[in-house]
C-alpha cells in the first residue's frame, strides 16, 4: 500500500520514499542513490570524483578534496530543500544571509580601508552631529527615490542617471526580511531606520558604483565614519554596527582588561563593568550573536583551504608545509593543534558567506555529526590555531553553532539534522549506516565521550546499549516519533526546563551559558535508531560489573565515564562544614532542581564565599553561586512567611538551635533586601542590581 503523509508528515520531493524511510538502511541508499544521479546530472565528472573519494579519500590532496567538496555541497543544498519541500524558505534564508553583504563591503572600503588610515591625521572635520543630519538626509532622499514594497530586483549598473540627476541606486529597494535584521544603534530614528547601518551600506554602494560623480559625498561619508570612530557620541551612535567593530590585537598576559578596584584593602581586581551581565535567575546567559554579527567573522576569516593554510583546522604548524617540525606553542604554552576533530572550518565558512547555510552544516557534519554538543561555549581550540595570531581570532565557534540553529530554524529544521547525522554523502566514510554486524557495545558513561561513540557505534554496524549511573529520563514518545516540524517543539527554558540527565556532564557540569537544549537533539537523534538503548540509574562497578557485561551477552565494553565522580581532595579540612566540592556543587545545583523556585532541594550556600581553583569548573562555580544565592533567598522568605502565616512565627522559629536561628535570619534580611531592590527597579523602570547586593554580602 502507498503510504500517505498526514498532514504533519513532511512531503518529501522525491517519488516513492516518505518520511519513515529515511530511518531505514533501503531508503537511506535510494536517498543516496537519487544524490548520485542529480549529482550526475550536474557534474558527472565530480560524481566520478566523489565515488573515487569514497573508495580512498588519500588519493586526493588536501586542495583537490576542498575542491571536490565545495562543488559537491552546493547541489546537496538544493537536493535538501527538495526533499523537504522547503525551496522557498531556504532561498529566503539564502537571501537573508546575503543582505548583509553590502554592510561588509561598506565596512571595508569606507572604515578600513579610508576612515581607518585617516585616524591619526590632524584634519579639520565637521562635528559629528553635522555630518550625522547630512546623512539622515542623504538618506531620506535616496529612500523616497527607491523604497518599494515590491520583490526585490537586481540593482542597476552605476552611471545609468540622467545628465545632472545625481546619483543613482544610492539606497536600493529594501527586501522582504528586512525586518529580520535588527542591529543595535538605531533607536529613536523613525520605522524606515530600523536598520540604519544596512541604510548606510546600500547608501555607500550607490556612491561606489559611480565614485568619480559621487566624489564629494564619498569624502563626506569618510568624515562621517571618523568621527564615528573617535568621538563619544559617534560611537554611541554606532554602538552595535559590527561595520564598525575592528580587530583589536592580542595581548596574551592580558587577555581580558583588568581595573584595581576602587579603595579595596585586599588589591583585587576586576574585568570591565561595562561588559557584566546583571544576570537574573537560570535562563540561558549568553543567546549568541547575531546572523549579521556572525555573517561579520564570516567575512573576516580568509579562507585559506585555497592553499592548505587552514590551521584552525589542521594545527598551526612551525613550518608550514612540513609538518614534522611539529606544532606552534603559543606565548601562554598552548599548543596549537586546531581543531580536534580536523573539521573543515575554512570549507563551512565559504558555504556560509555564500548564504548556502544547510551545506555549511552538512560541511562541518563531515568530521562532526555531533555539532550540537560543540561550538560556541564549549570548544575554541580552531581560535587557538587561527592564522591571525597578533589580532583577535575568528570566531568560529560562533559560526559553527549559528550554522546548527539558522538550519534548526527552517521548517523540519531537526530532521534536516538528524538525516545528516545518518546520511552526509560528502563523507568519506560513514556517509550511510552499515548494516547490522552482530557485535553489541556496552557504552558505561552517556557523556560527550559515551554518545559521541555511540553514534559512529551505530554508523558502523553496531548494537549499542548505554548506561549512567544519572537517572536519565525518556522522550516523549510523539518526539521521538516524529516527525518534527518546527525546532520550538523541544526547546525549553532553560530555568524552568526538566533535567534528562543525558549528557554527563554537559547535563550538570556546564552552566546557563550554553544552551542544553542541544543536548536533546542528540539524545533524540541516538533514540530514533533501531539498535539503541538507554538505560539511566545504573551505575557501573556496582549495578553492573565487567562480568556481568559479559554474562549479558556483550562483544565490546566501552568505559567513558569521565570525571563526574566527585573526588575528596587530599588537604585537611577539604569536607569540614562550610566546604565543598565545585563539581558536587555544580551537579547538586542541576540534577536536585535546586535553582527552580518551586522545589525544595537542600542545597544551602552562605555568603561570603571563595571558589579555590581558576578552572571552568571554578568560574561556573563563582557565576552559579551568585546566582543561587539570590533565588535561595527569596524561596526562604516566601515559605518562611508563608509557614508564619500558618504556624505562627514562634512555631516556625521553634525547632532552630542558635545557628540555625541565625543563618535564619541572615536569609530572611537578604530575601528582604532583594525583595526591596525588585521593587525600587520596577518603580525605576530599570533592571535590579541584584550584583550589587552580592558585592555587599561578600
Amino acid at each position: 500500500m502507498r503510504h500517505i503523509p498526514t498532514p504533519t508528515e513532511p512531503r518529501l520531493g522525491l517519488a516513492g520514499l516518505n518520511f519513515r524511510d529515511l530511518f531505514r538502511a533501503e531508503g537511506l541508499q535510494r536517498l543516496d542513490d537519487e544524490f548520485l544521479a542529480r549529482l550526475n546530472a550536474h557534474d558527472p565528472v565530480r560524481r566520478a570524483a566523489l565515488l573515487a573519494y569514497r573508495v580512498d579519500s588519500k588519493t586526493l590532496s588536501a586542495l583537490e578534496l576542498s575542491e571536490l567538496l565545495l562543488a559537491c555541497a552546493p547541489p546537496l543544498d538544493d537536493f535538501i530543500a527538495e526533499l523537504f519541500g522547503i525551496e522557498a524558505e531556504i532561498a529566503a534564508l539564502r537571501a537573508a544571509t546575503r543582505a548583509h553583504d553590502p554592510v561588509f563591503a561598506f565596512k571595508k572600503q569606507f572604515v578600513q580601508k579610508r576612515a581607518k588610515r585617516r585616524l591619526l591625521a590632524e584634519e579639520d572635520i565637521e562635528d559629528f552631529a553635522t555630518l550625522d543630519r547630512w546623512l539622515d538626509q542623504e538618506l531620506e532622499r535616496a529612500k523616497l527615490q527607491t523604497i518599494s514594497t515590491n520583490p526585490p530586483s537586481p540593482a542597476p549598473a552605476g552611471g545609468e542617471a540622467e545628465a545632472g540627476k545625481g546619483p543613482v541606486d544610492l539606497f536600493p529597494a529594501e527586501r522582504a526580511h528586512r525586518i529580520l535584521v535588527r542591529p543595535g544603534g538605531n533607536k529613536g530614528r523613525g520605522p524606515h531606520h530600523t536598520d540604519r547601518e544596512l541604510a548606510v551600506a546600500r547608501y555607500a554602494d550607490g556612491l561606489l558604483a559611480d565614485a568619480e560623480r559621487n566624489k564629494d559625498a564619498i569624502e563626506q561619508l569618510t568624515r562621517w565614519c571618523i568621527r564615528a570612530l573617535t568621538t563619544p557620541t559617534g560611537r554611541a551612535c554606532v554602538a552595535g554596527w559590527v561595520s564598525f567593530r575592528l580587530p583589536q590585537p592580542l595581548h596574551p598576559q592580558q587577555l581580558v582588561p583588568l581595573s584595581a578596584l576602587a579603595n579595596d584593602p585586599l588589591g583585587r581586581v576586576q574585568g570591565p563593568p561595562e561588559h557584566a551581565r546583571r544576570r537574573d535567575g537560570f535562563a540561558l546567559t549568553d543567546t549568541r550573536m547575531s546572523a549579521r554579527a556572525v555573517q561579520n567573522e564570516v567575512n573576516y576569516c580568509i579562507y585559506c583551504h585555497d592553499h592548505d593554510g587552514d590551521f584552525c583546522s589542521k594545527g598551526f604548524p612551525e613550518k608550514k608545509g612540513e609538518p614534522d617540525k611539529g606544532l606552534k606553542v603559543n606565548p601562554l604554552g598552548v599548543t596549537l593543534t586546531g581543531c580536534p576533530l580536523d573539521e573543515k572550518i575554512s570549507e563551512m565558512h565559504s558555504l556560509k558567506r555564500d548564504g548556502r547555510s544547510v551545506a555549511a552544516l552538512a560541511m562541518a557534519m563531515v568530521d562532526n555529526p555531533m555539532v550540537p554538543a560543540t561550538g560556541h561555549r564549549i570548544c575554541n581550540d580552531c581560535m587557538k590555531g587561527c592564522i591571525y595570531q597578533k589580532q583577535e581570532p575568528v570566531n568560529i565557534p560562533q559560526i559553527e553553532t549559528r550554522c546548527l540553529t539558522d538550519v534548526l530554524a527552517l521548517p523540519w529544521g531537526v530532521e534536516i539534522y538528524d538525516l545528516l547525522t545518518r546520511w552526509n554523502p560528502l563523507r568519506a566514510r560513514q556517509w550511510l549506516p552499515k548494516p547490522y554486524n552482530g557485535c553489541k557495545v556496552l557504552i558505561a558513561g552517556m557523556g560527550p565521550a559515551g554518545f559521541t561513540l555511540a553514534h559512529h557505534l551505530l554508523m558502523e554496524g553496531l548494537a549499542v546499549v548505554g548506561i549512567d549511573g544519572l537517572k536519565i529520563e525518556p522522550l516523549p514518545e510523539a518526539i521521538v516519533a516524529g516527525p518534527i516540524r518546527d525546532y520550538h517543539r523541544l526547546e525549553e527554558a532553560l530555568d524552568t526546563r526538566v533535567m534528562t540527565g543525558f549528557g554527563g556532564v554537559a547535563e550538570y557540569g556546564i552552566t546557563n551559558r550554553w544552551d542544553k537544549n542541544f543536548l536533546k537533539l542528540i539524545y533524540l537523534s541516538l533514540l530514533r535508531r533501531p539498535r539503541f538503548q538507554v538505560f539511566g540509574g545504573v551505575r557501573f562497578g556496582g549495578t553492573v560489573t565487567v562480568e556481568d557485561a559479559w554474562h549479558l551477552g556483550f562483544d565490546h565494553l566501552a568505559i567513558c565515564i569521565g570525571a563526574g565522580l566527585p573526588q575528596a581532595l587530599p588537604v585537611p579540612g577539604s569536607l569540614a562544614p562550610g566546604m565543598r566540592q565545585a563539581n558536587d556543587f555544580l551537579m547538586a545545583l542541576q540534577l536536585t532542581g535546586a535553582a527552580k523556585r518551586e522545589n525544595l532541594a537542600n542545597l544551602q550556600v552562605r555568603l561570603p564565599a571563595v571558589v579555590i581553583g581558576g578552572g571552568l569548573t571554578g568560574i561556573d562555580t563563582a557565576t552559579e553561586i551568585q546566582a543561587y544565592y539570590i533565588v535561595q533567598v527569596e524561596k526562604l522568605l516566601a515559605r518562611y512567611e508563608a509557614l508564619s502565616a500558618a504556624k505562627g512565627e514562634a512555631g516556625v522559629r521553634a525547632g532552630l538551635d542558635v545557628g540555625g536561628l541565625e543563618i535564619l535570619d541572615e536569609f530572611l534580611a537578604h530575601g528582604r533586601a532583594v525583595r526591596a531592590e525588585r521593587e525600587r527597579a520596577r518603580t525605576a523602570d530599570a533592571a535590579p542590581d541584584l550584583q550589587g547586593l552580592i558585592r555587599q554580602w561578600g
